[in-house]
């Protein structure tokens, strides 16, 4: 049985009609969870904001929560806030600090089901649907609880700028991206490498899906060689899947479960938490959470 951690207020945030990043997205994948009986879902009380300043400055996080609080505002047009989105920015990284919260204490693998997504947020900005960066905030929180080595696997189509921007510096993080390229935000080139720890794997879309499997594993040796890590953290976007209209990857669901179980294999006393980022055909985005999940009992 694997947990799958969520929450009920990640629901409310709502960019408005038409937005890709939509509350039917988790509440598809909820029903689906629900549905599985090894599925234990549960769900958290929302973050302190104290976490959540190892990656953000207080400023910004002040900022935002006045903007919900005002009822409107925006981080670029893509990035809207309303009055519930710093209530659903908190409960989501209250679900996430409590996989993580799972995984460390149990040695078990965890899951977030959550919403604002995260791995585009910056320091001081947010962008891309992204308020508040979950997987760098998870990797610093592991950090504080005594962890050594985090690895973070990136599997969105687009590339996490806003995490690799947060963990470039750090030896002790190793950062892996698939993404498509050209594409937003932009960034990701190879070249992009950090202190040596960030692995970037840009990609054209429409290549046969076995293609972009063994490209991202590829990567994924090449960071761990000689590196084993003490703490896995996948930033699980669904966007990479035939079909999605913010990508033109091929991914199927069970290319997710692949994925998961060779790290499983590779890394098999290390525990795997998994953060919902992208996807934006909702019963998709759901047949790839269940994959992922499923391969993680």
């Amino acid at each position: 049985m694997t947990r799958v951690v969520t929450a009920a207020a990640c629901l409310d945030h709502d960019p408005g009609p038409g937005h890709p990043e939509r509350p039917s997205r988790l509440a598809t994948v909820l029903t689906a969870l629900q549905a599985d009986p090894m599925v234990e879902l549960v769900t958290a009380a929302p973050a302190p904001i104290e976490p959540l300043l190892a990656r953000h400055t207080r400023s910004y996080l002040d900022g935002v929560a006045a903007l919900s609080a005002a009822g409107h505002g925006d981080f670029g047009a893509d990035t809207p806030v309303d009055r519930a989105t710093w209530t659903a920015t908190l409960a989501a990284a209250g679900a996430a600090l409590a996989a993580l919260d799972h995984a460390l204490t149990t040695g078990r693998h965890a899951f977030a089901a959550i919403r604002p997504p995260g791995h585009h947020a910056l320091p001081e900005s947010g962008m891309g649907f992204c308020l508040v960066n979950h997987i760098a905030v998870l990797a610093a929180e592991a950090y504080r609880r005594g962890a050594e080595r985090v690895l973070i696997v990136d599997w969105d189509v687009h590339h996490g700028n806003g995490t690799q921007a947060m963990v470039a510096a750090e030896s002790s993080t190793r950062f892996v991206s698939l993404h498509q390229w050209p594409w937003y935000p932009g960034t990701g080139a190879t070249a992009e490498r950090g202190a040596g720890n960030c692995f970037n794997v840009p990609m054209p879309p429409g290549l046969p899906r076995a293609t972009y499997v063994d490209a991202l594993w590829a990567a994924i040796i090449a960071a761990t060689a000689a590196w084993t890590p003490g703490l896995i953290l996948i930033s699980a976007g669904f966007d990479a899947m035939h079909g999605d209209p913010l990508g033109g990857f091929t991914l199927e669901p069970a290319d997710y479960a692949t994925w998961v179980g060779r790290l499983r294999e590779r890394f098999p006393t290390v525990p795997l938490v998994g953060l919902m980022e992208g996807g934006y055909v909702p019963a998709r985005l759901a047949d790839g959470v269940l994959a992922t999940v499923r391969a993680m009992r």
